[in-house]
């Protein structure tokens, strides 16, 4: 992968399955285990405990959440076979903890292999800018299924 996502990665980053329109648990660490399940099944993660715990400490070195609603608990570690994205947005939000001290409605997952460094931060910095615009948001906001997720991110990575 280059430095960006391009529009083509999303439907590999982001399968269908790893989107769910359902509200999930409203505690952070709940919500965490949510959006990881949406990844472990889909057999892209030899280790859940491993994952988790790559989560966890992640969330321990500095907030994931990043303002406006969105909340993207990230991680590297070999428990995952390839980067994937998980999607899900929460109708009472989740604290996690943003500067702005708005709870996340609007919630990504990212997890990348150890040896992922740049996959990470190309995925994590294309998917922040895409969110900064209002419009994306509105769309995640309004789609109704997992492909209208897909459209919206395709349209704000292009």
């Amino acid at each position: 992968m280059n430095s960006e996502i391009e529009q083509d990665d999303i439907d590999d980053l982001l399968p269908e399955p790893h989107i769910s329109l359902n509200d999930p648990p409203n505690e952070k660490d709940a919500c965490i285990e949510y959006l990881l399940d949406l990844i472990v099944n889909t057999d892209r993660v030899n280790d859940r405990d491993a994952a988790l715990e790559a989560l966890f400490a992640r969330e321990e070195e500095t907030t994931t959440g990043v303002g406006m609603g969105i909340g993207i608990p990230h991680a590297k570690t070999d428990a995952i076979t390839r980067p994937s994205v998980a999607f899900t947005r929460s109708t009472d939000g989740v604290d996690f903890g943003a500067m702005d001290g708005e709870p996340a409605k609007l919630l990504f997952m990212i997890l990348v292999p150890d040896s992922g460094a740049e996959d990470h931060l190309a995925i994590l910095s294309s998917l922040s800018r895409a969110l900064m615009h209002e419009e994306v948001r509105d769309d995640l906001y309004a789609a109704e299924t997992p492909t209208d997720v897909q459209v919206a991110l395709r349209e704000a990575v292009a």
